[in-house]
């Protein structure tokens, strides 16, 4: 009877429902590493700490309690007995009056230098001598050359500068009565002729448009007008009329 129990135990089936235990060989080399990861644990941890200058607690890391509020308030630089932060005053700017005049009068003059620009690329730089009636033209006339053109009007009518330049003579003049003769930039001379009365000396530099006499009946004429004629830079007297058309400018 015995031998038989000892048979059956013996030889009884391993339930599924458990798992063998591993070998001792196994278990051993499971002990060996479990005990040389803690070894490198605490090795690591040991090394940390050394670093941060903590290797043990001291009373230096201790937490004091704070007595009373303004403690707390002293321990943030705020409050307190002790003495207050320097205050950061604003400081005034000083104004140099003699300074700020100056640039007053320089953005005025700045202005007025751009104002008078506009004004002159604005203006027209040719005019029609005279205002009237256009009578007679460059050409022979009663079997002589007139070198010039006539505009007829009351006596006294403005009559102006056809472009900009320089006075080179104004008074007498042989047949003319009183004339005017202007000098421009590019050495045409404009004359005017018959004239009443002037109103501008020798030397004087004038702007297109600008009233320089006033029509009149002097010297050889047969009625108020002007007599304009116009010489190019060589002298060469040429007809006023395409001078003038070239100009922009009709009569």
């Amino acid at each position: 009877m015995l031998e038989a129990a000892v048979d059956r135990a013996s030889t009884r089936t391993v339930s599924t429902h458990r798992l063998p235990p591993p070998p001792s060989a196994l278990r051993g080399r499971i002990v060996v590493a479990a005990v040389a990861v803690g070894a490198f644990a605490a090795a690591g941890a040991g090394q940390a700490l050394n670093a941060l200058g903590t290797d043990a607690p001291s009373s230096a890391d201790e937490i004091t309690p704070l007595a009373s509020p303004s403690d707390g308030a002293a321990a943030f630089g705020v409050g307190g007995n002790g003495p207050a932060s320097p205050q950061v005053l604003p400081v005034a700017k000083l104004v140099d009056p003699a300074a700020e005049a100056q640039k007053l009068v320089k953005s005025q003059q700045i202005t007025q230098d751009r104002e008078a620009e506009a004004a002159e690329a604005a203006r027209p730089k040719f005019a029609r001598p005279a205002n009237g009636n256009f009578t007679s033209g460059f050409g022979g006339r009663w079997g002589e050359m007139h070198y010039g053109i006539d505009i007829a009007g009351p006596i006294g009518t403005p009559l102006y500068a056809a472009a900009d330049g320089v006075v080179v003579e104004a008074g007498p003049a042989s047949g003319f009565g009183l004339w005017v003769k202007i000098e421009h930039a590019d050495g045409t001379v404009t004359v005017y002729g018959h004239m009443d009365t002037f109103s501008v000396r020798e030397g004087q530099r004038v702007q297109a448009g600008e009233q320089i006499a006033r029509m009149g009946n002097r010297g050889f004429s047969t009625g108020s007008h002007l007599h304009f004629e116009v010489w190019n830079a060589e002298g060469k007297k040429i007809n006023p009329l395409t001078w003038l058309n070239s100009k922009g400018i009709s009569v």
